[in-house]
């Protein structure tokens, strides 16, 4: 049986964006909601990582931190206030429904 991907919002993502994923039946986490408010983003990628969560950042240190080398379970990257919240969220759903978690491990995809 095929795996799905399951998210984590960094703490920059509007809760907008959680609440329409959450009503679409997909499985989101936030920064917010597992303490990890002013963590690093290795902190969060490592937190990512134990929960096979792709995180979804406007935050362009993921971007180096993936360059380094640092091991991932994905990333989706948007540049800050470049769409909206209805595009993000079509965005992510597609990368929801066409894509496999091992799909996006060590893998970047740009909105």
């Amino acid at each position: 049986m095929p795996q799905t991907i399951r998210f984590h919002l960094d703490e920059n993502v509007n809760s907008a964006i959680a609440d329409g994923l959450r009503r679409r039946g997909i499985n989101v986490t936030t920064t917010a909601e597992k303490g990890l408010i002013s963590s690093s983003d290795e902190i969060q990628i490592e937190f990512a990582l134990s929960q096979s969560r792709v995180i979804f950042t406007a935050d362009a240190d993921f971007l180096r931190l993936h360059q380094a080398g640092v091991k991932h379970s994905g990333i989706v990257y948007c540049y800050q206030g470049s769409r909206s919240i209805g595009d993000i969220l079509r965005g992510l759903i597609l990368i929801w429904e066409l894509l496999e978690p091992e799909d996006m491990r060590d893998h970047v995809e740009f909105l």
